[in-house]
């Protein structure tokens, strides 16, 4: 099996050793634990599961001296899932003041306790990085242009996680166990859920809607719950990495849409399991949102990794004039519009450009990867 290396693991090298904690949060199975033993691979390093419930009983109750024997002479300590162990920030607050020396780094995958248990104890004590499914650029420097390219369909169907990507002919199988194990068991015991038929309804009614506008009440009457239920569901599907918000870009047509949002997956991979679908592109209706799914999640990757300061948006008015991506950077206004199938001429609607003045491109599969640097 190819290891496929991550861009992270060099900006995070930079951080060691600079005495603070380093975070690293992202969703399962997309290569954290991977990263970390790859960056401390010369390094003696003592390591801690957060799942096992000895590792985070000890942990929960651990004092300075306790935690001093624990570390011993480690002069790293990796702590994995950390979201599981009661009190952690605490703990991880007296390693970074009171046992000097040592580096500790710690991965979860849920920003939602994470946060929670950090926050406030580690407060100017941690430097933190999200990490996703693999980006098209990792992917291509590992694999080659050309391969890349000859991949580009299937990684619209399959999507980006490491496993699936390399494990060759296994996809629909490892996608299986990963949203079986990761969104319904996962998320739902995280968040104390016991309705794992409503999440799952909430996930097939927010897969088929990739981007449209989501309603949360329309959602739910579909699934027979309440909207704000609706919007509990997605807040935590946000936190856990498997869904993102995208909101209108309002600042002065009259008719802009301004408080609807469309929802993308962060995989379409898992997107495309949730509706049991991995057809072919040439026999599927929905060929257009799927590309549109994989260079916004693809964008946001990119943007992540790179610190940007640029704020992600989309663009609708009453009378159904739309723009698929907009990105604002201080007063500038660029805008994009997506084509899988590159015949059709687009233009700006004229209002917006009129209003704006945006930079305007249309993003086709000859062109996309431009858009992803």
């Amino acid at each position: 099996m190819v290891m496929i290396s991550r861009d992270l693991t060099a900006r995070i090298k930079e951080r060691l050793n600079k005495g603070k904690a380093i975070l690293l949060i992202g969703p399962r199975q997309v290569g954290k634990t991977t990263l970390v033993n790859t960056l401390l691979e010369d390094t003696s390093f003592l390591f801690l599961d957060g799942d096992d419930a000895v590792v985070a009983d000890t942990l929960a109750n651990a004092n300075t001296e306790t935690l001093k024997s624990i570390i011993g002479n480690y002069k790293y300590v990796f702590i994995d899932e950390v979201q599981r162990i009661p009190n952690i920030g605490l703990k991880l607050k007296i390693i970074v003041d009171q046992i000097k020396g040592v580096q500790v780094i710690v991965s979860g995958s849920s920003a939602l306790d994470i946060n929670q248990i950090t926050q406030e104890p580690l407060t100017g004590r941690k430097f933190e990085y999200h990490l996703f499914p693999v980006s098209w650029n990792e992917f291509e420097s590992n694999v080659g242009y050309i391969k890349a390219q000859q991949q580009l369909e299937l990684r619209l169907l399959y999507g980006m996680y490491p496993d699936v990507i390399t494990n060759f002919g296994n996809e629909y199988e490892i996608l299986k166990n990963l949203v079986s194990s990761y969104l319904y068991k996962d998320i739902l015991s995280l968040a104390g859920i016991r309705k794992s038929e409503v999440l799952e309804k909430i996930l097939q009614a927010l897969a088929l809607q990739i981007g449209s506008e989501v309603s949360y009440n329309e959602v739910a009457q579909l699934v027979g719950i309440d909207k704000n239920t609706v919007s509990n569901y997605i807040d935590l599907l946000e936190k856990a990495f498997v869904v993102f918000r995208l909101n209108s870009f309002s600042r002065n047509v009259r008719n802009e849409i301004k408080a609807n949002r469309k929802i993308y997956f962060y995989d379409n991979g898992v997107r495309n399991m949730l509706i049991g679908n991995f057809n072919n592109l040439e026999f599927r209706q929905d060929k257009g949102a799927l590309w549109e799914n994989f260079l916004v999640s693809e964008r946001m990757k990119m943007l992540s990794y790179t610190d940007s300061l640029a704020k992600p948006y989309f663009w609708r008015t009453t009378q159904q004039q739309e723009i698929d991506y907009i990105e604002t950077v201080a007063d500038e206004v660029n805008a994009f519009e997506f084509k899988w199938a590159s015949l059709k001429k687009s233009k700006l609607p004229k209002p917006f450009e009129e209003a704006y003045h945006p930079k305007f491109w249309v993003v086709t599969k000859e062109n996309f990867r431009e858009f992803l640097k």
